[in-house]
């Protein structure tokens, strides 16, 4: 079906701390160019500095949040919906966004139930047809740069190297643990703040990445590492006694370090334990580390969802949650790109032949099909 019959809607997110919204201005506007209905509902966009009068001048209609559940035909949001809104869409309706199908069973079998259809953004592809559509990294790469601001926030010295009258003034040492999308962000924030930065990951590929922004890579390479990367540049499983040399070496980095962040979520299942409660007392007074896989068990031992955790030592845990909220306005802005361009494909395959069934993108984020939960996906042959 062309997007001249759809009603896309967006509501305003009410998840404790959520300052995104699944659409902007910006996108609304190419949303209404291309002859789509778009329903908002009032203040969705306060939260991220998006006014009433932004979405009405994009050509958006403002309504309540009955009026978009009723009326819209694709959903957007940025967290799952509640059940008790699911209830109140129209029948053949489509939900869009990070839907967490890992951990949101009870939530995908009320969208069944209901007779919709639902797509789970963080399930996309990792291909050239789909990389405007990604929303995973466009968040990352927010999250990765506000994890080193936080760290400097809390950090109680100065993260350059400062020649002053009085003297010099060392710069600050940031290891960054996981070199994907969060943590090369992290390294070239803390490399243009001053600091003076390392970084390690299982890929041996990812040595190049951390090196060309400036970077030491820390690592055991030795044959079994070089050998560590699958063809479809996937980590391998290592042996017991290559992860104890690695965590030797680890442990004695940590101990040096003024920050440390940690990267390594994977979507579905629980974040890896980087840093154990022994290197972060081995760390001096005033050290910062930052967890950003708290949502989903985190990285650090001992760090608290939600809050700054200071041990006896005068170390700092940093727990936030979804650091990309603490960036509202460009966070909204590139999440509702990531969506615009989904749907617009989403809207183009439903009026060719096949509805976009044998779709690339639409079958890997495909949870629900018209009344079917289609998660997960059955392996392929």
């Amino acid at each position: 079906m062309s997007s001249d019959s759809r009603a896309v809607g967006v509501l305003k997110e009410v998840f404790p701390g959520e300052t995104r919204v699944a659409l902007s201005p910006e996108a609304a506007k190419k949303f209404v160019t291309g002859a789509a209905k778009v329903l908002v509902e009032r203040g969705a966009g306060v939260s991220a500095s998006f006014p009433d009068a932004d979405y009405a001048a994009a050509g958006a209609e403002l309504v309540d949040r009955q009026a978009v559940l009723a009326q819209a035909d694709v959903l957007l949001a940025v967290r799952p919906p509640t059940p008790a809104e699911v209830a109140k869409l129209k029948p053949g309706a489509t939900i869009v966004g990070l839907l967490d199908p890992s951990r949101n069973a009870p939530l995908l079998e009320t969208i069944a139930a209901q007779g919709l259809s639902a797509y789970a953004m963080e399930l996309l592809p990792r291909t050239t047809r789909a990389q405007v559509m990604d929303a995973l990294s466009s968040q990352a790469n927010l999250a990765g740069y506000r994890a080193v601001i936080e760290a400097a926030a809390v950090f109680g010295r100065a993260m350059p190297m400062m020649t002053t009258a009085a003297g010099t003034i060392t710069p600050a040492r940031a290891f960054v643990m996981g070199a994907g999308v969060a943590g090369l962000q992290a390294i070239a924030t803390a490399r243009r703040l001053g600091a003076v930065v390392t970084a390690t990951d299982v890929r041996p590929a990812a040595k190049e990445q951390v090196q060309s922004l400036g970077a030491k890579f820390v690592a055991v390479e030795d044959e079994e590492f070089l050998a560590a990367e699958s063809a479809g540049g996937y980590a391998k499983a290592m042996s017991p006694e290559y992860q104890a040399k690695q965590a030797a070496l680890i442990s004695e980095h940590i101990r040096k370090q003024d920050m440390v962040i940690t990267t390594a979520l994977i979507p579905g299942r629980p974040a890896p334990r980087l840093v154990t409660a022994a290197q972060v007392a081995s760390m001096r007074p005033g050290s910062v580390l930052v967890d950003l896989a708290v949502e989903q068990g985190g990285n650090i031992e001992g760090v608290a969802p939600g809050q700054i955790k200071t041990t006896d030592r005068g170390v700092h845990v940093i727990g936030f949650e979804n650091l990309a909220t603490r960036i509202g306005v460009d966070a909204s802005t590139l999440y509702a790109r990531n969506l615009l361009a989904f749907v617009q494909h989403l809207f183009q395959q439903a009026a060719a032949e096949g509805g976009g069934a044998d779709d690339d993108i639409l079958k890997a984020a495909r949870v629900v099909r018209q009344g079917a939960v289609a998660f997960p996906a059955p392996a392929a042959a």
